[in-house]
């Protein structure tokens, strides 16, 4: 720690490797998106993403601002189920897996998630995933964009607004010149810092502070965060199980990925990708665990990560946990804005707005969403209204609710549009007044029953039988 500032960083170190990390992707970004010649290929790299770039985005695109700083943060609040349970959450990307094989099979020709709820469900229930998708894609970006103020506040002391600012110009600039090119290619590099720098910071640790000193410290004074029986964080752990499904099903991040991916991959790529992702919420997580033995008490519990590895790693440690952190949120950010500016263009301005728009002027309006996205997230950032934690699970009971829809939309025609709007909307009202009344750990759960329950329902009532075709032969006019 320096002497004078009491932080890791000096703000001059702090803003000088913003700067250069900025400009090292910023510059990739624009090389390589002079390779992009048509909507396609700005937003789905031209449909051909092969393996080892498709596992790689995968898993780097799920390590957020959650895993690197609410990870840590929720341990040190609910103990062992904190990171336990956050890391149950790498069963989304592992049992997308075949969803995404059959996305891409269903849809050869799609272009996001709201296409096949449009297709498969009918307007109403399109109305109902657009208004859950919107408010979840602001929801993370504002958490990821709020992340990397507090990132760079916590090692340096540079002010929130000055790294908020600086991660989404970043961003927004290399996702702006190069689209889903850029991101899954930035998403491969970022993949590798992640793996590397978080065993790393780990191994640091345990060499440093032994575990059972960190052990003895918890047991004698905050035994509560190693029972295993302690009521809310097992609440919190199914209710992030959900919660973990629901984000990824729904998500347009996801969709454009399976899309984007070529021939069999997206099954394989999605099932490394979470078998690569499971262990490092654990990591991160246990970091949080050593705070009281080193005395770090954090002014807000999202900071406790990066604190308390600065403090046992010094300044070389910081650095790299700056790299680490900063990374996972550029590989998140990233793909949330391509995936949303997506959703945007093709959903929205596309197909109800101007549907005889050419190819030059969707990508030409592809950029501009991006640019509003940027500008839009920033405004909401300003005030750091939330925890990180508590942002991210307010999203919960919008998404959880898609669960079922989506998974019996894609594999069973019995399903009609009416109950998967109604699951939607009522799971999510549901979601919401567990939220408000109960606390933000049974909000996915209590969207996802109802909206199961509102399904199941849907199933024995309906008589109408979808033909999957329609998927497909609807898409090829509409390109």
């Amino acid at each position: 720690m320096t002497e004078t500032s009491g932080f890791a960083l000096s703000s001059t170190l702090g803003l000088t490797l913003v700067v250069i990390f900025g400009l090292a992707w910023v510059l990739f970004g624009w090389y390589l998106g002079r390779a992009n010649k048509t909507h396609e290929d700005f937003a789905l790299a031209g449909r051909n993403v092969g393996f080892a770039l498709a596992s790689a985005t995968a898993m780097a695109t799920w390590v957020t601002s959650n895993t690197t700083l609410v990870a840590p943060q929720l341990t040190y609040q609910f103990g062992i189920w904190g990171m336990v349970g956050y890391s149950f959450a790498a069963l989304g990307l592992i049992l997308f897996a075949p969803l995404a094989a059959r996305i891409k099979r269903l849809m050869p020709n799609g272009y996001t998630s709201g296409d096949f709820v449009r297709l498969r469900y009918g307007q109403p229930a399109w109305w109902a995933f657009i208004i859950i998708s919107v408010v979840y894609a602001f929801g993370w970006l504002v958490s990821l964009g709020m992340a990397g103020g507090i990132l760079l506040e916590a090692l340096s002391g540079l002010d929130y607004h000055i790294g908020m600012t600086s991660i989404l110009i970043i961003c927004v600039g290399y996702t702006l010149f190069g689209g889903l090119r850029a991101v899954i290619a930035t998403d491969f590099i970022q993949a590798l810092i992640i793996i590397l720098g978080v065993a790393l910071i780990a191994w640091f640790l345990i060499d440093t502070v032994s575990l059972e000193s960190i052990h003895t410290e918890v047991q004698n004074n905050h035994p509560q965060l190693l029972d295993l029986l302690f009521p809310a964080a097992i609440m919190f752990l199914f209710n992030n199980i959900f919660f973990g499904l629901g984000e990824i099903f729904h998500s347009n991040v996801w969709w454009s990925r399976a899309l984007a991916f070529k021939g069999s991959v997206a099954f394989k790529a999605y099932l490394l990708g979470g078998l690569l992702w499971l262990p490092i919420p654990i990591v991160t997580g246990f970091i949080a665990l050593a705070a009281p033995q080193l005395g770090i008490f954090p002014p807000s519990a999202d900071m406790v990560g990066p604190m308390v590895a600065a403090e046992v790693l010094g300044k070389a440690g910081a650095v790299v946990v700056f790299i680490v952190v900063f990374s996972a949120l550029a590989s998140s950010l990233d793909s949330l804005l391509a995936a949303t500016s997506d959703l945007v263009t093709r959903d929205i301005y596309h197909k109800k707005l101007k549907p005889d728009a050419g190819d030059k002027h969707l990508m030409h309006f592809n950029r501009y969403s991006i640019l509003g996205l940027g500008v839009l997230t920033w405004l909401f950032c300003l005030p750091q209204i939330a925890t990180l934690g508590a942002l991210l699970n307010f999203a919960g009971a919008f998404v959880a609710s898609t669960i079922f829809p989506i998974v019996l939309g894609l594999y069973h025609r019995g399903l009609s549009g009416k109950y998967a709007a109604a699951a939607m909307t009522l799971g999510t009202l549901s979601g919401l007044a567990g939220y408000f009344i109960i606390g933000f750990y049974v909000a996915a759960l209590l969207s996802c029953i109802v909206s199961a329950v509102i399904c199941g329902l849907g199933l024995l009532l309906s008589k109408r039988q979808f033909d999957w075709q329609q998927l497909d032969e609807q898409e090829e006019h509409s390109a």
